[in-house]
């Protein structure tokens, strides 16, 4: 297919764009999204690190703009895709290396150890005592002495383990 044809669908100019090309635009862009999401895996949005985030973020950023042809849309599109492999080669390689893992997406902290807190790592990362109560009463506990350990994790998220 000839790109410049591509153009008679689709328009090239964020000013000369019609109503009927923006829709076909948008679906255009919303299942290359999609098709790259599906490839970058479940983690972008289920409790995500910030690399997933920022991946989110800039994947969602490069698209608005070839829905609204701000940027050329193939050129857009190869630039996204790229991206997202290089995201894949990111994760891979965090995989393979432990101290990469770290590196990129961080390492989980305790918080709690035998029923004692360690305040000063939850003033290092901005936790607060409502926080660790909030978590460890979705862990079904009532107080801080009911905890063995408790984690803030790599991903936000805080693991609770309960005393024996």
């Amino acid at each position: 297919m000839d790109w410049s044809s591509l153009h008679t669908y689709i328009g090239s100019q964020a000013t000369d764009i019609t109503w009927w090309q923006m829709i076909l635009r948008a679906v255009l862009v919303f299942l290359f999204g999609l098709a790259l999401l599906r490839i970058a895996g479940r983690r972008v949005f289920n409790k995500a690190a910030p690399v997933d985030i920022i991946l989110a973020v800039l994947i969602g950023s490069n698209l608005s703009r070839a829905l609204t042809a701000n940027a050329p849309v193939v050129p857009t599109l190869i630039a996204t895709a790229a991206l997202v492999i290089f995201y894949w080669a990111l994760a891979l390689t965090a995989y393979r290396y432990k101290w990469f893992g770290w590196l990129v997406k961080g390492r989980a902290v305790r918080l709690v150890r035998d029923g004692e807190v360690d305040w000063k790592t939850m003033r290092h990362h901005g936790f607060s005592e409502g926080d660790l109560a909030e978590a460890i009463r979705a862990y079904g506990m009532q107080s801080v002495q009911d905890v063995a350990a408790a984690y803030l994790e790599r991903n936000g998220s805080v693991t609770v383990v309960p005393k024996k």
